[in-house]
């Protein structure tokens, strides 16, 4: 026989079923959440803002001898992701060397960068893993379409093809772009919209219904990670039915409560997208931004923080071309101001400056202005999400 269990013992054992009753509360209401689409309120949540304190723990195991080496310049050129001109290769790989940054990004038409080995001595230049990134999504915004053959776009992939046969696609294309030097895609597009093809997200969005686009974005993420290329989920939160194009102008997204029961619905259930990052654009929303970009907001990081628990690599949208931004703000500024909202990369596809953003970032941190541990909490996602650390 048990011996009686003492009151303290009791005390304990009511304690922890107690806890569970309560975790098994909150699993019901994720799942309520995942099957209509609402959020679960925060206070029901047990994530935090941020990497729970278990992959805290971790990641500052791994990453500590890492970052031990790094100068604090270092440290900060590892939160950049530079434009380079696609048609210099050694150009980028001098960037790479004398700068220490921690991503490029490969825009435009020219396919000189993407071609055979163009990109190895770039790679050869970092001290660290680099993130090579593009934005090949297919349709109207691709890269490798003259190599590799184009892709068709979101919009024709969601009526054409099944989730199956995108995944396939997708997988293919990533293998493609690995074997070139690519190691992350600035896609798939997680807008909901219906406008006309040409418009600014038109058909680059799979769908106008957010179960059906979330399913297509997946299918595509799925195919990236399989081969070895980290997708990127863009635009949050959600520039599907924004009433402009960040390009040109200041835009704004309906309201907040509006997004929650469409747009936002799209990003039920990150953890299924395995090791994508996210991208947040420059999108003013009624209810959650206070006039600012989503991209230079702290409350936009908090909601894909809190509310969807996303604990991975976050990305500006570019910060240096998109008059959303640059009609308010020097680069070295907006760049300052989207790390200190929350921001682990910051980019900009004009490439240049980037002394000029160091020093400001420099000086950010010998004030205060930008605290080390937002510093440090970036570069850490950053370096796990290139595996760079462990």
């Amino acid at each position: 026989m048990r011996p009686p269990r003492s009151a303290p013992a009791t005390r304990l054992l009511l304690t922890a079923a107690l806890g569970a009753l309560l975790a098994g509360l909150v699993v019901m209401g994720e799942e309520r959440a995942r099957l209509t689409g609402t959020p679960v309120p925060l206070s029901d949540r047990n994530e935090a803002a941020g990497p729970t304190p278990e992959q805290a723990a971790r990641s500052t195991s791994e990453c500590g001898p890492v970052i031990a080496r790094l100068s604090p310049r270092e440290r900060l050129a590892q939160l950049l992701v530079v434009g380079v001109d696609p048609a210099d290769p050694a150009a980028a790989a001098d960037l790479v060397r004398a700068e220490r940054v921690g991503g490029i990004f490969v825009g435009g038409d020219d396919p000189t960068l993407l071609t055979g080995d163009a990109l190895a001595p770039v790679h050869h230049a970092a001290t660290l893993p680099l993130s090579v990134a593009v934005d090949d999504e297919g349709g109207r915004v691709q890269r490798v379409d003259r190599l590799d053959g184009p892709l068709p776009s979101a919009r024709e992939m969601a009526r054409t093809m099944s989730p199956g046969q995108v995944r396939a696609l997708a997988e293919r294309r990533g293998a493609a772009l690995r074997a070139r030097g690519v190691t992350v895609d600035y896609a798939p597009v997680l807008d909901i919209g219906d406008q006309p093809d040409t418009a600014v997200i038109g058909d680059r969005a799979f769908s106008a219904d957010p179960t059906v686009a979330r399913d297509y974005a997946l299918a595509f993420a799925s195919g990236l990670a399989a081969a070895g290329v980290q997708p990127v989920l863009k635009h949050f939160p959600g520039h599907g039915h924004a009433d402009g194009d960040s390009h040109r102008q200041a835009v704004v997204t309906p309201p907040l409560s509006r997004l929650r029961a469409h747009d936002l619905r799209a990003y039920a259930d990150l953890a299924d997208f395995g090791s994508a990052g996210v991208m947040v654009g420059h999108l003013t929303v009624p209810g959650l931004t206070a006039g600012e970009p989503a991209s230079l907001s702290p409350a936009a990081y908090r909601l894909l923080r809190t509310e969807f628990g996303f604990p991975g690599a976050v990305v500006t949208d570019d910060l240096g071309a998109m008059r959303a931004v640059t009609d308010r703000y020097p680069l070295p500024d907006a760049v300052l101001a989207a790390l200190r909202a929350g921001a682990d990369q910051a980019l900009w596809s004009s490439g240049g400056r980037v002394g000029p953003v160091l020093d400001r970032l420099e000086r950010a941190v010998a004030t205060g202005e930008l605290p080390r541990s937002r510093v440090r909490e970036a570069l850490e996602r950053v370096l796990l999400a290139k595996s760079a650390c462990g």
